[in-house]
């Protein structure tokens, strides 16, 4: 069973930045959806942004954070990322890493696909 296990949350002003990481527990990427989701207090967890490989390697965010996050993996550390610049209050959650397997034409779009999840890692920004 693979497991995941994010770090680099934490507490940040509006306009600041954060890294967070998202580390596994053995290779799973080649064939795997991959994704960032979050939770906000009172809200449904929402995808964030997502990275799978077909031909090429795809991403492709949540419209509230294109722009200012990027998703990227290291394949050879088995960890996957999320580059957070321009903070907004709004962005204020718990966020997980997840993943599932791919199927052939998928786009990973939904939470139904990833069938194993980190424990979270929250982010506070704040005015």
């Amino acid at each position: 069973q693979v497991q995941l296990v994010e770090s680099g949350g934490g507490s940040v002003q509006v306009g600041g930045s954060l890294r967070l990481s998202c580390a596994a527990s053995e290779y799973v990427y080649s064939r795997s959806c991959m994704a960032w989701f979050r939770r906000a207090p009172g809200k449904e967890r929402e995808g964030v942004a997502v990275i799978y490989t077909g031909i090429y390697a795809t991403t492709d965010y949540a419209d509230s954070v294109k722009g200012r996050f990027t998703i990227s993996r290291d394949n050879v550390k088995n960890t996957m990322y999320l580059q957070m610049n321009s903070l907004k209050p709004e962005d204020t959650a718990m966020y997980y890493c997840a993943s599932g397997a791919r199927r052939s034409g998928s786009i990973c779009s939904l939470q139904s696909e990833y069938t194993t999840w980190g424990q979270g890692t929250q982010v506070t920004v704040s005015s």
